[in-house]
């Protein structure tokens, strides 16, 4: 029997109104019950910010990086709570067990899909904003990050205190460190140093029952288990104790660009087999895209980018040692001190003072879709020279491909000495992107072009499984149920890919420290309760 109309569109307003009165007696229990539970609730009441409050959608809206998530149809949390003290999140957690919220994890807003700040079930923004003090021992070498500073003002701190000590993370300041170090975190220094969360040695985590625990309380597993397992999964990671090293007063950048027309296509090739087997103090990336040559014409253009923990000197018989072809020159390069290297590869523009790196808006913020992979064979010409053509479609106009060299201090660390899998035998990593300027509307477009990318890429790249970099979250690989329990079976289709073999340890732990699996989103590390039934728990 066919229902009325009329009918059916009075059945749906009353589903609606009904979900709307839930979610409002929700969100109404939870904030008094953050009032209520608070040792302080003046202080915790001026950290919470309501649909209602004028300030919701600047803090909202400030650190989401990704304006795909960024439309009126995107989900909003139900509150956002921007902690000034432990004791915010401790009181946080145990309100949103006990009233059924998801939480969301937010250190710096770089998550590419979101998964920091969307849910698509009622949920809270845990919003680490507030909670970035840094504390440098330059004579131990060390220093205490709490998980909502970024890595500018990370490295602005460890500058200050001293000219020769640095630490291997990423290259964009904007990033928090919460996330990066939860998920690996490379960047110039890798090849030398090894990922960020290579050189963490204590962290704080406040687990599912509000409980805060160190290295040696949390025990090894869960502390290996949150050094690359990525975030989100077992507990709010609220500061890192890291190890700083040693970099020289002067190192040496250049960024050399070369054209199809000028022999792009053979450099890139001739890259693959060295940028692996250079010496550590050498990282050389290639940043690949379209761009139009000095006579109009599209093209395709490679842009070398290198650091060397040296002085010109010496990188130029490097060069001449082991990549002669790309025919680098002295007024190439440029001298400079560490920090000021970060400076120059954030983008900003020549003569930034070093304060920009405190600042934690971004240069630009876009529309995009991403991947990443990972090649363990040079990739042929004929093969670059398909890529070539995927990147003169029209939705490439503001696509690229960033070639990351691993080798050195990446091949000396085994796979299973943390989470993040990918080490000996990757010659580089990849990571492709497309943005968009037409607005979320145009997403689908793009985001089948970057698909159809990946596909083309598939002989050239690792396999079984074909790994990614959990980083660059990317949903496509697969996700867990929306609601429910998901099986190892079905997580392990994206879990294998991120992590590799290290996933069933990862599951192992997850089980021990959040059976109930409060911890949760797309791609978080599941529980499987058979395995807790068999621990006799």
């Amino acid at each position: 029997m066919e229902i009325p109309s009329s009918l059916l569109s009075l059945s749906l307003g009353l589903l609606f109104s009904f979900v709307l009165a839930a979610s409002a007696d929700v969100y109404e229990n939870f904030v008094q019950c953050l009032t209520s539970h608070s040792q302080n609730p003046t202080s915790i009441s001026q950290v919470i910010y309501t649909p209602n409050n004028s300030s919701y959608t600047s803090v909202l809206e400030f650190s989401i990086r990704n304006l795909r998530f960024l439309s009126p149809d995107t989900p909003k949390p139900l509150v956002i709570i921007t902690p000034l003290h432990e004791s915010h999140i401790q009181v946080a957690i145990i309100c949103a067990r006990n009233h059924g919220l998801q939480i969301r994890i937010r250190s710096g807003g770089h998550d590419y899909e979101g998964l920091s700040y969307v849910s698509h079930v009622p949920f809270f923004i845990l919003d680490l904003i507030n909670l970035r003090s840094i504390s440098i021992d330059v004579e131990n070498s060390t220093a205490w990050v709490q998980s909502g500073a970024t890595l500018g003002e990370l490295y602005y701190s460890i500058a200050e205190k001293s000219k020769t000590l640095a630490f291997p993370a990423g290259m964009c300041p904007t990033v928090g460190v919460g996330g990066l170090f939860s998920g690996g975190g490379y960047g110039r220094l890798h090849r030398k140093y090894g990922l960020a969360a290579d050189n963490v040695i204590d962290a704080r985590i406040i687990n599912a029952n509000g409980r805060i625990l160190d290295r040696e309380s949390m025990g090894e597993d869960l502390f290996w288990a949150i050094r690359g397992g990525a975030g989100g999964s077992f507990g709010v990671v609220i500061a890192w104790k890291i190890k700083l090293v040693p970099v020289p007063s002067t190192v040496t950048v250049f960024t050399v660009r070369r054209t199809l027309e000028q022999n792009a296509t053979m450099l890139v090739h001739r890259w693959q087999y060295i940028a692996n087997k250079i010496d550590n103090d050498l990282n050389i990336g290639v940043d690949l895209g379209r761009v139009n040559s000095s006579e109009g014409k599209q093209t395709i253009e490679a842009s070398f980018d290198c650091l060397l923990l040296g002085g010109v000197d010496e990188l130029l018989g490097l060069m001449q040692k082991n990549f002669p072809e790309l025919g680098v020159v002295k007024e190439d390069c440029t001298e400079m001190s560490w920090i000021e290297s970060i400076v120059y590869f954030g983008g900003f523009p020549s003569g930034s003072s070093l304060d920009v790196l405190r600042d934690r808006t971004p240069l630009t913020r876009n529309t995009f879709k991403a991947k990443s992979d990972y090649v363990k064979e040079p990739i042929p010409e004929i093969g670059l020279e398909g890529i070539w053509r995927m990147f003169y479609e029209e939705e490439a106009a503001i696509a690229n491909i960033i070639l990351t060299p691993y080798g050195g201090k990446m091949d000396e660390i085994p796979e299973s000495e943390t989470p993040f899998p990918h080490r000996v035998g990757t010659i580089y990593q990849v990571q492709q992107a497309v943005g968009w300027e037409e607005g979320v509307e145009a997403s689908e477009r793009y985001i089948d072009w970057m698909r159809r990318l990946y596909s083309y890429m598939t002989p050239y790249v690792s396999n079984s499984p074909r790994e990614a970099y959990v980083n660059y979250r990317d949903l496509d690989l697969g996700i867990n149920n929306e609601k429910g329990k998901t099986s190892y079976e079905q997580a392990n289709i994206w879990g294998a890919k991120y992590f590799k073999n290290n996933f069933k340890r990862l599951v192992h732990v997850k089980t021990m420290v959040d059976p109930t699996d409060f911890f949760r989103h797309e791609q978080s590390i599941p529980p499987v309760s058979s395995w807790w039934k068999k621990r006799g728990n």
